[in-house]
């Protein structure tokens, strides 16, 4: 059976380049480290590391395992931290996924009233609407906040229990400078020259609308830049580089944009709360109520 320790002396060879390197990172001499290695190659029938006088490089196969043992140990520190939070604080622990835009409005008050309800600890990952759904899939995460389109629904599913907390009409962000920035509404075909900016993503809901609509028209969407990084999307449309598809609760009104309405139909984009159908921790149950609450009566 491999060892945690044998996954670390690999991950710890492949990030200092030889075992000396390694041991000295991890505080065992250089006999430990070779004496595991040779172990788990052993364990495997298969050579791991190649060593020359340069130092110490991972096999293909090497380098194949380590990218599994990194998860691996970020699972096994995770779970230690768990026990470790709970028998010390008396705690419970959640950890929930989101999307950075509506993430940040609306989870710090959700977890400070949650906190306010009950002794929990809350663990937050950042990740777009695929991430948060594979990682709850995985068991990682007991609940998230992810998004999608009515029309075109990404993650409806038997495995997973969802709540609409927002529904909210997408727009097209342009700059302040731009010649529709004073237009009640853009008619998309007067921008197949145009840039985008797109997700990382193909398969997120704002790239699909875009590419349905685009199609409708006659034309592909030309891409500038892939990025989920709210300011860099804000800052390239607001210099006027290029435009984007946007819910209005993401518009970030610090920069010189402006969300405009579209002639064509775009999708309606709800925000909903999901979580797997398997038993749950209470505090998620009390995590949602509290969000459907402050929705239906946001703050001033």
């Amino acid at each position: 059976m491999i060892q945690p320790q044998q996954l670390r002396i690999l991950v710890a060879i492949r990030d200092c380049g030889s075992l000396t390197a390694a041991a000295a990172a991890l505080g065992y001499g250089v006999p430990t480290i070779a004496h595991h290695l040779a172990s788990l190659e052993r364990h495997l029938d298969a050579r791991l590391v190649e060593r020359d006088r340069r130092g110490a490089r991972l096999t293909a196969l090497g380098a194949v395992l380590v990218e599994e043992a990194v998860h691996i140990l970020a699972r096994l520190e995770q779970a230690e931290r768990l026990v470790a939070t709970q028998r010390d604080q008396g705690l419970s622990t959640i950890r929930l996924g989101t999307f950075a835009s509506m993430g940040s409005q609306l989870l710090p008050r959700a977890i400070r009233e949650l906190r306010a309800r009950m002794s929990v600890q809350v663990e937050v990952v950042e990740a777009e609407p695929t991430g948060v759904v594979e990682l709850l899939r995985a068991g990682e995460l007991h609940a998230g906040l992810i998004y999608d389109s009515v029309d075109d629904p990404a993650f409806t599913s038997s495995d997973l229990r969802m709540h609409v907390l927002l529904e909210e009409r997408y727009r097209v962000l342009v700059a302040s400078s731009s010649p529709y920035a004073d237009t009640a509404e853009v008619d998309i075909a007067e921008l197949a020259h145009a840039d985008w900016v797109c997700s990382r993503h193909e398969s997120e809901t704002s790239d699909r609308v875009l590419r349905r609509v685009c199609h409708t028209l006659g034309f592909e969407p030309r891409v500038l830049m892939r990025t989920d990084d709210l300011n860099m999307i804000h800052g390239l449309v607001a210099e006027g580089l290029a435009c984007t598809v946007v819910a209005p609760s993401a518009v970030d009104t610090r920069f010189a944009v402006r969300a405009l309405a579209a002639v064509q139909d775009l999708d309606l984009r709800r925000t909903s709360f999901v979580r797997p159908k398997t038993p749950a921790p209470r505090a998620i149950a009390e995590l949602q109520d509290i969000l459907v609450d402050m929705l239906a009566s946001p703050a001033d």
